[in-house]
């Protein structure tokens, strides 16, 4: 009787360890919503590991039920030929923008629209983001009753877009990086940050307040940067006090903080200070590299944004005097940066900061990724199960495995050979719906 109950535990637990991978599960008894056949599936990036024609089953929740081999079928239950393409996770962007895009009408139309304008161009990046591939964003620094809106009706599938991981209004020293600079006093006054704090007690508070408002993440400006109309450098602007009293303030509210920083001094301030990841991260430095690897941080190298305002510096008609001088400057060292990080181990999460580039071109990032020396796969593995653990969505999104979302993309050609295919994405489910299917 004892054998026979112990073979009994192991058939039971080698048939969990089965199903818990989704590939022995009977399809019989697993009713799927849709069913993606998939010639080709990069279900993790992690691993490398590409499968051949594989079933991708989908259930009504928008959640992934199961993978099997071979192409399946169920009775009435329509299915998605992707037989002919790559199929891998919904691509992740660590760092966008989505009610903005930098103009040449960028100052005026400070003063001149009202955050329902905000959200309605936001409601057309968010569709134009989804259409590129991409399944889930962070979007860090916009107007709050603009940004967490737009998540809200995208959570409830009112209007197409990514998932939005949102910081709205970024936490920012009086007269720094996010603050209103430029204008005339009166119109300063109209137009600062609601979010701008000096001291740490005000940081504090100024935390608490926007995670009061909703805020899913906190994004500081540890230091200056290159689009803010003043000529205030791009080195450390909050002080170490003010940055562990955001930390601080924040983790015990149960939020990640991210920090914006270029200059060296400031980006190890804010490590030293808890931050858990960091913006562009320009003139990173050997201590810098020690501190990212000691804090197991995150750098979100955006080098799109940096060649974007380099060129916009070269056209001129966009950028200010401020600007574009800060821009020919700091553009190149966000390519050094990514060399950097990747010789010494830095974990890296995929992010454009678009915005400041166009909408809809964030996979251009991909390339630079590449050029900076790393694999496809690596680069895939970065805009997946990096940004996902990055964003604490590792159990929703970045793999395609049972139970998790169903954000999935189909390209035509091999990504893990050219990442230039991810240019042009021709298949998007997001959350189990199918938002295109060229």
């Amino acid at each position: 009787m004892l054998q026979r109950a112990m073979t009994f535990a192991g058939a039971l637990a080698a048939l969990a360890t089965l199903s818990s991978s989704g590939f022995a599960q009977d399809t019989a008894q697993v009713r799927a919503a849709t069913i993606i056949h998939a010639g080709r599936l990069l279900a993790d990036a992690s691993t490398g590991r590409i499968l051949t024609e594989q079933s991708i089953l989908v259930g009504a929740d928008g959640n992934i039920i199961a993978i099997q081999p071979g192409y399946v079928t169920q009775d009435g239950v329509p299915v998605v030929d992707q037989r002919n393409r790559f199929v891998l996770p919904g691509l992740i962007d660590s760092h966008v923008h989505l009610t903005s895009e930098l103009g040449t009408d960028q100052i005026i139309e400070e003063v001149t629209l009202t955050a329902s304008d905000a959200a309605l161009r936001g409601a057309e990046n968010a569709r134009i983001t989804l259409m590129a591939g991409f399944t889930t964003v962070a979007d860090l620094g916009a107007n709050n009753d603009a940004i967490f809106a737009l998540r809200r009706a995208i959570a409830e599938r009112r209007v197409p877009g990514p998932r939005i991981i949102a910081a709205g209004s970024a936490v920012t020293p009086d007269g720094g990086h996010a603050d209103a600079n430029g204008f005339a006093p009166d119109v300063l006054n109209v137009l600062r940050s609601p979010s701008a704090c000096s001291g740490a007690d005000a940081c504090r508070r100024a935390v608490r307040r926007q995670i009061q408002a909703g805020a899913d993440i906190i994004k500081i400006t540890a230091t200056g940067g290159v689009l803010s109309n003043t000529a205030a450098g791009v080195n450390q602007q909050f002080s170490d006090e003010e940055m562990q009293a955001i930390v601080e303030a924040a983790h015990a509210m149960g939020r990640r903080v991210t920090a914006h920083a270029h200059g060296a001094g400031g980006i190890n301030a804010a490590l030293r200070a808890g931050v858990d990841s960091i913006e562009h991260g320009s003139y990173t430095d050997a201590e810098s590299l020690r501190l990212f690897r000691q804090h197991h941080a995150y750098l979100i190298p955006t080098i799109l944004a940096g060649v974007t305002v380099e060129e916009l510096a070269d056209r001129g008609g966009v950028l200010t005097p401020n600007q574009a001088a800060k821009a020919r400057e700091v553009g190149t060292r966000m390519r050094q940066s990514i060399l950097n990080a990747r010789r010494a181990g830095v974990r890296v999460a995929f992010g454009t900061d678009s915005g400041v580039s166009q909408h809809g071109i964030n996979a251009r990032e991909f390339q630079f990724l590449v050029e900076g020396g790393y694999t496809p796969m690596q680069a895939i593995a970065i805009a997946t199960v990096n940004a996902a653990d990055h964003l604490q969505l590792n159990t929703v999104a970045g793999r395609i495995a049972p139970g998790m979302a169903a954000d999935i993309i189909g390209v035509d050609g091999d990504p893990t050979q050219d990442v230039t295919t991810l240019m042009n994405v021709p298949f998007v489910m997001a959350r189990g719906t199918i938002a295109k299917n060229d």
